[in-house]
């Protein structure tokens, strides 16, 4: 993909341009945006392109900055931000959503060889323009993702104090943050104690041997393991590998796994506490400490 500057750079004057249009070698897709051949473009092709015919300072914003960070919610439409003062020409850039909002260097970056805000600045856009639950999915994802900056976001969120609509939709998951941070300071095998007290479960045993592997919590009789999650601990890819390696063994072996971090005790405690309960009534009849179960400690004689 070239623009005309570009291939003016190269020594590819216009009548070459004209003669290689007409014969099918290239293909325009904006206003001196042009592609080589009739291979389709990909979306990232079609992204880039939006943001080649906007010209230099333009960048991917909006839904389609989000759907390139891989946070969903991808439209055919393409979102670019432009300087302001340049001119565009009405129907000259089909498909293209041209916006001319203001932002700082440090909010736009380039993923994928593709100019583009931030994702910081992409949730913080989100908000002014989604509903909540796409915001909240939006959020989650990059949480997931491990792609979330909440004090970059929370920079953001300081420095552009006119948009009210963005700010008082994003002022809840900052907050939020804010309780999710102050939590992790208790250690979470302490929390999840607490949260089973708090919630009237039954016991669990607690890092015992399953299938020659320790665990965190046990609950015998419906063949239940609990693992907990700290960010510490399961931050990296090799970790997150042998972690869901290790929870299918014990699914084939016949036990159910649930991985609990402090995000969930804070955000849906009631939700876990639901499923825990559940899986716990749904134990096979019969079932008991199985014979492969290994307790840290001596079993009392009946």
């Amino acid at each position: 993909m070239l623009t005309h500057a570009q291939l003016t750079s190269l020594g590819v004057g216009r009548r070459t341009i004209d003669r290689w249009l007409s014969g099918g070698r290239l293909r325009a897709l904006h206003r001196d945006v042009y592609a080589f051949g009739p291979r389709p473009l990909t979306k990232r092709g079609k992204w880039l392109a939006g943001v080649l015919a906007l010209g230099p300072g333009a960048f991917l914003s909006h839904e389609s900055a989000a759907a390139l960070w891989g946070l969903g919610g991808d439209r055919p439409q393409i979102h670019v931000n432009a300087p302001r003062g340049r001119q565009v020409r009405p129907g000259r850039r089909s498909g293209v959503k041209v916006h001319r909002c203001r932002f700082d260097p440090d909010e736009v970056t380039v993923r994928d060889g593709i100019p583009v805000s931030t994702l910081a600045r992409t949730l913080f856009d989100l908000a002014e323009r989604s509903e909540p639950q796409r915001l909240k999915n939006a959020w989650d994802e990059a949480s997931r993702l491990r792609l979330l900056r909440v004090p970059e976001v929370a920079a953001i969120y300081e420095r552009h104090p006119g948009r009210r609509r963005a700010r008082n939709r994003i002022r809840p998951f900052l907050l939020a943050e804010q309780r999710h941070v102050e939590d992790t300071a208790s250690p979470l095998e302490d929390r999840f104690a607490a949260f089973v007290v708090a919630h009237r479960l039954p016991p669990p045993h607690t890092n015992v041997l399953i299938e020659g592997d320790e665990v965190d919590a046990f609950w015998p009789a419906g063949r239940l393991i609990v693992e907990l999650d700290s960010w510490e601990f399961h931050a990296h890819r090799a970790a997150f590998e042998q972690d869901r390696d290790r929870d299918t063994d014990h699914l084939l072996a016949g036990y159910k796994t649930i991985r609990v971090t402090h995000r969930r005790l804070s955000n849906e405690p009631t939700r876990l506490a639901a499923q825990i309960r559940a899986l716990l009534h749904d134990a096979p009849y019969g079932s008991s400490v199985p014979l492969r179960m290994k307790l840290p400690y001596p079993e009392p004689n009946p």
